[in-house]
């Protein structure tokens, strides 16, 4: 039996430690974990950059992806070796979708009022835009329901995301052609919950629902271990 190395990769606004809670449990399964820093400048070059970490994994791929990071999965996971996707309250874009545009078709969240903007340089041209969660408006927004202690310390220590990368479009749609599993976080106040059950719907995904705010792997980390477990299963050749 093969069973998949499990790649996860966090969104905007987060860093690998969203998964602290989860990947103690999958190394107790005895699974083989890696959690690369997303550099959320751009979809295709963060996408890019996920891929040439699956190509370096020897076997099959699980690729799990939370908020931004489904929609870098989306198109990473056309790597051949990556045999499922995860999505968690993460973005399922169809091909030449863009962030922006599958937001557009829904009421917006908490977070488009609680967004802050802030210049970057890029070398050889002008700045660029990072964009984060403001401070004050971060728990109730994106970790609702989280240790206290542990937002207070998130919310001051947040991975921006390039403002560009919202109007990229997905030059790929890897759930097209491999099986896909989705959470909804039904408490969602970042995306907006209908966001999420429409592209996995549309994917084909086998969706799971969970109460839950959006960081949902500090707030339900059982759900999401249970997610990724069945996923293993699944995809176990």
């Amino acid at each position: 039996m093969s069973t998949p190395t499990v790649v996860l990769v966090h969104g905007a606004f987060a860093d690998a430690a969203s998964f602290a809670a989860v990947v103690p449990e999958l190394l107790d399964d005895g699974l083989s974990v890696l959690v690369p820093a997303v550099p959320n400048r751009s979809l295709v070059g963060d996408a890019a950059y996920i891929a040439s970490v699956v190509r370096q994994v020897e076997g099959p791929v699980l690729l799990v992806g939370h908020s931004y990071g489904g929609a870098v999965i989306t198109v990473a996971g056309t790597e051949e070796n990556v045999v499922g996707l995860v999505y968690l309250a993460g973005y399922a874009l169809e091909e030449g979708e863009s962030l922006g545009e599958l937001q557009g078709g829904f009421p917006d969240s908490d977070l488009a009022t609680a967004l802050v903007y802030r210049p970057y340089p890029v070398e050889g041209g002008p700045d660029g835009t990072d964009v984060y969660v403001d401070a004050g408006k971060f728990p109730a927004v994106f970790a609702d329901g989280v240790d206290p202690a542990v937002v207070r310390v998130l919310a001051v220590s947040q991975r921006p995301l390039a403002a560009a990368a919202f109007a990229e479009g997905a030059p790929a749609a890897a759930w097209k052609t491999k099986p896909s599993w989705g959470l909804v976080a039904a408490a969602d106040h970042t995306i907006n919950p209908d966001v999420e059950r429409f592209g996995y719907r549309r994917a084909g995904a086998t969706v799971t629902e969970v109460d839950s705010p959006h960081l949902v792997m500090l707030a339900h980390p059982g759900a999401v271990t249970s997610l990724i477990r069945e996923a293993v299963r699944a995809t176990s050749a």
